[in-house]
């Protein structure tokens, strides 16, 4: 899909940019993980039965579910700082209406509305593909990507403390804060992407993958409470199918879709969103477990006996080694590449998970099952976003982000309710209190270690290099080497440089040499007004290159192949119409400078 720009001046990203979009994603997640600590006391806080009471956490998950894909999209149309901006303040309304009510209802459509804050995480992804340089990008996407997980656990023992000293209506206070921050922050210092997707917002689309999420994740949040084998679990769990089915016939025939899933439907995309369902079923049990294992009652010969806010402690580590992982992963995915780094994520959290089968009984245990699985997440979880842009255009950058992150949330929906029906289902009745056992909490890290086999077996499906539909899959801090790789793989024929039939709004033309011969596989460098790179390309067999431009303006172009000299030849594209510009490299004993 092309793209078009706004008429707004581009700010560069300064060096807060990241922390303030990561901050953002950070305050996303303490507002999903700010009610856990007093779960078990909603049904007597809002005066309700306990499975009303868990309306309240079921309407965030169903609403983000629903938010992501479409801010994603909204902010691939009409601007991803813009929409990052709106999902952050539909989120402090929602905090403040809970915030002012102890009524079921009113709560309920508070958490509703704070849950469109999940749309946050790709669009801050999106953000930082459209404005920074390669070298930052990889650490900056891990960072973002890790975000969820790093706000989760950090959220638990602060939380966990606010609920046993003060009044829960501060829980909400505290998120409303923590979002108006995040505004006034991203306000100040991150400026809007110029890139734009062509295409108008598709409604219908909308409303159809809305409905089929809700269909599907409404059955797998209250299967427990309905009954799995239920008419009502059942006839949703077929209403789901059958709407996704339309829905997907639907998408096919649209011109702009809400979700391309031609571009979905590729193998790189397909198992990366895949994998990312297995990552965020094994993020999610020990999120799970160790917070009831270091709770119970030492009497109970397996429990740890800790309070509310050790428990949080115990786990926080999750979410700091995580944030810490990022600059790790950085390095490691730009010498081995975002599917090594997935594997090796992987593979680390099944050795926790494995692990800590044998070590549940002290609290220092648990810290370092913590600590280790949450270098595998944070390693797996910053590898998705890296992946999924390598494969898609920059047009659909948020959208197809918006989705993988979907993919998580599913992941981590579908961990709630199998953990939760297998504690239900091994735990011992005692004097009419339901205790987890330790049977429980042991099938529970199986199944987490499942699901990264799962995980694992799919990251290995994943192509070295991606070769469809004309992007090639990046490394983290490595733009270039993936646009040469593309230009290698049009060269040989295996795709194109652009949709069949169309050429892209940018720079084409021919690298001749001095005496007029074209000048095959030279390289052919765009550079903004910045400085940073914006595109690079190898010359076909006829001296023949194209580069699509991500916005309007002035640029550089600079071509150099082997025998000849250097060339660096200033440029502007209005972005209305591709430009014809022929590039004629000097005899290699020339040297041209910039034109003055």
């Amino acid at each position: 899909m092309s793209h078009t720009t706004t008429d707004e001046p581009v700010r560069k990203a300064s060096g807060a940019t990241v922390p303030v979009l990561a901050f953002a994603g950070i305050a996303v997640a303490v507002m999903q993980t700010l009610l856990v600590p007093v779960i078990k006391d909603l049904p007597q806080l809002l005066d309700t039965t306990p499975s009303n009471a868990t309306w309240v956490m079921t309407s965030t998950l169903l609403s983000g579910a629903v938010a992501t894909p479409i801010m994603g999209r909204l902010g691939d149309l009409f601007g991803k700082r813009r929409m990052l901006i709106v999902s952050l303040s539909v989120m402090v309304v929602g905090a403040l209406i809970s915030a002012f009510s102890d009524a079921l209802i009113p709560v309920i459509v508070g958490r509703t509305l704070q849950g469109f804050a999940m749309g946050a995480i790709p669009l801050g992804i999106g953000l930082m593909r459209d404005m920074l340089p390669r070298e930052r990008l990889g650490s900056a996407m891990a960072l973002m990507s890790s975000s969820i997980g790093v706000g989760g656990g950090l959220a638990l023992p602060a939380a966990a403390l606010v609920a046993q000293h003060t009044d829960w209506h501060a829980l909400f206070y505290g998120a409303a804060g923590l979002g108006v921050l995040a505004i006034v922050l991203t306000l100040l210092v991150v400026p809007e992407s110029p890139l734009r997707a062509k295409g108008s917002f598709d409604f219908p689309g909308a409303l159809g993958l809305a409905a089929g999420l809700v269909l599907f994740l409404l059955p797998i949040t209250k299967g427990s409470d309905w009954g799995w084998a239920s008419g009502t679990t059942l006839g949703l769990f077929a209403a789901a199918a059958v709407v996704l089915l339309l829905w997907g016939l639907m998408e096919l025939r649209v011109a702009a879709p809400l979700v391309d899933l031609r571009t979905t439907a590729r193998r790189e995309v397909l198992l990366t969103n895949l994998a990312s369902i297995m990552v965020g079923v094994s993020f999610y049990v020990i999120s799970l477990v160790l917070p009831q294992l270091l709770q119970l009652p030492s009497e109970t010969g397996y429990g740890l006996g800790q309070s509310m806010v050790v428990a949080g402690l115990c786990v926080a580590p999750l979410g700091l080694t995580m944030m810490f992982t990022a600059p790790v992963y950085a390095r490691l995915s730009a010498r081995y590449g975002p599917r090594t780094t997935l594997i090796m994520g992987l593979l680390i959290i099944g050795i926790g998970y494995a692990g800590g089968l044998g070590l549940m009984s002290a609290a220092w245990q648990t810290v370092v099952t913590s600590v280790l699985i949450g270098a595998g997440i944070g390693l797996a979880y910053s590898s998705l976003p890296a992946l999924i842009i390598g494969a898609v255009p920059a047009s659909e950058t948020g959208a197809a982000n918006g989705l993988n992150t979907l993919m998580r949330s599913i992941g981590t929906s579908v961990s709630s309710a199998v953990i939760g029906m297998v504690l239900a289902n091994t735990a011992n009745d005692v004097g009419g209190v339901a205790l987890p056992t330790m049977q429980g909490f042991r099938v529970s890290f199986l199944i987490a270690t499942g699901a990264v086999v799962i995980g694992l077996a799919l990251a290995f499906f994943l192509p070295r290099r991606t070769t469809g539909a004309g992007v090639t899959q990046l490394r983290a801090s490595s733009e270039e080497e993936a646009n040469l790789a593309r230009a290698e793989q049009a060269l040989a024929g295996q795709t194109p440089l652009g949709v069949a039939g169309e050429r892209p709004h940018g720079f084409h033309g021919r690298v001749l040499a001095a005496d007029g011969a074209p000048v095959a596989r030279a390289k052919v460098t765009l550079i903004d007004r910045h400085g940073r790179q914006a595109g690079a390309t190898l010359s076909g067999g006829d001296g023949g290159y194209a580069l699509a431009v991500p916005a309007r303006g002035a640029y550089v172009l600079a071509a150099r192949a082997a025998g000849h000299g250097p060339l660096a030849h200033a440029a502007v594209h209005d972005g209305d119409r591709p430009v014809d510009l022929d590039l004629s490299l000097p005899d290699e004993t020339v040297r041209r400078g910039l034109p003055a």
